[in-house]
C-alpha cells in the first residue's frame, strides 16, 4: 500500500468514531460525507465508488449515494470515460479560502526557505485534519534529493515529527483523545507509538522540539516545532525533513534544531503571539 493510501485509510477510518455514534449533535451523514471527500489525496486524482467504499469501510450502496449527493453540490465531478470522481470546483474553492486566511504562510515562506536552503532538506508548515497533518506550505532546497510531498498531502500524526509537535502544545485531554482514537485503529503496533509519542512530549518539554528518526518511514529523518498562529486558528506545526542518509540524526539536533526554534520564535512575535 502506498504511503498516500495509507495516509487517507487512517483518515477516513478516524471520521467513524464510536463518540460519534454516541454524541446526539453527531451528524453521521456529514461525517461520512467529508470521509469521501478526504479520499481524494494529492497522489490520486480519481476514485470509483469501490475505491472509496474500501478506503472508509462503508456500504458501497451508501457510498452511491454520497457521492451522487456530492456531485450534484459541485463537490464531486463523475468523469464518464474513467466511471470514476474527481474533485470538483465547490472543493477547491472551500480549499482556497482557508489557504487565503492563513496568513501565517506569507510571513512563513522566507523563512522557511532560508532554512530549507541552510539544511539542504524540505521546511514544511502544517495542521491537523483528524488523525493526520496536512501540508499547508512547503520550502525545498535546490538539493536534488528531498521529500516528495507537497501541498495537500497527509502524512500520519503519531508517527511524523510534525504530528508530535502538534500534540506537544494541544491540550492533556485532547490528546488523550487523538492517541485513543489512534490505538483502535492498530492496537498491535500501539505500544511502539504511543512510546514514541511520549518519549516526543518529553524531548519538546527540555528541547523546544521533538523528532521522528525512521519512525514513519524507515529512510526518513525529520525534526519538528509546534507553532501557535493566533487569530482563531488552532495550533499549527513547522518540520525539517528528508532521507536519511542525507539528513543525519546529528545535524538535524545539533544545527537545524536551533535554527527551527528560532524560526518558530520570530513567526509567533510576527504574528502577535510573542512579545
Amino acid at each position: 500500500m502506498s504511503k498516500a493510501k495509507k495516509t487517507t485509510t487512517t483518515a477516513a477510518a478516524a471520521a467513524r468514531t464510536p463518540a460519534g455514534k454516541e454524541d446526539r449533535h453527531f451528524v453521521t451523514a456529514l461525517a461520512r460525507g467529508l470521509s469521501v471527500l478526504s479520499c481524494f489525496s494529492s497522489g490520486e486524482k480519481m476514485l470509483g465508488n469501490l475505491d472509496i467504499a474500501k478506503r472508509c469501510k462503508l456500504p458501497k450502496s451508501t457510498v452511491s449515494r454520497l457521492t451522487y449527493t456530492l456531485t450534484k453540490l459541485g463537490y464531486l465531478v463523475y468523469v464518464e470515460d474513467t466511471g470514476k470522481y474527481r474533485l470538483g470546483t465547490s472543493t477547491l474553492a472551500l480549499g482556497s479560502a482557508m489557504l487565503a486566511r492563513l496568513d501565517v504562510r506569507d510571513l512563513a515562506r522566507p523563512l522557511m526557505q532560508e532554512l530549507a536552503d541552510f539544511s539542504k532538506a524540505m521546511v514544511s508548515l502544517g495542521s491537523r485534519d483528524r488523525l493526520s497533518m496536512i501540508y499547508v506550505g512547503n520550502a525545498r532546497s535546490t538539493a536534488a534529493l528531498t521529500l516528495s510531498l507537497d501541498i495537500g498531502s497527509r502524512i500520519p500524526i503519531a508517527t511524523t515529527a510534525m504530528g508530535r509537535a502538534y500534540l506537544a502544545l494541544i491540550t492533556e485531554r485532547e490528546r488523550e483523545d487523538i492517541m485513543e482514537r489512534v490505538r483502535e485503529l492498530d492496537e498491535v503496533a500501539w505500544p511502539a507509538i504511543r512510546a514514541g509519542i511520549e518519549r516526543s512530549l518529553k524531548e519538546y518539554r527540555e528541547t523546544g522540539c521533538v523528532s521522528s528518526f525512521g519512525e514513519w518511514q524507515s529512510d526518513v529523518n525529520a525534526i519538528a516545532v509546534p507553532l501557535r498562529p493566533g487569530g482563531g486558528l488552532p495550533p499549527m506545526a513547522i518540520n525539517c525533513g528528508g532521507p536519511a542518509f542525507t539528513l543525519s540524526k546529528e545535524f538535524l539536533l545539533g544545527e537545524v534544531r536551533p535554527r527551527l526554534i528560532a524560526l518558530v520564535r520570530q513567526l509567533e512575535v510576527s504574528l502577535g503571539m510573542r512579545g
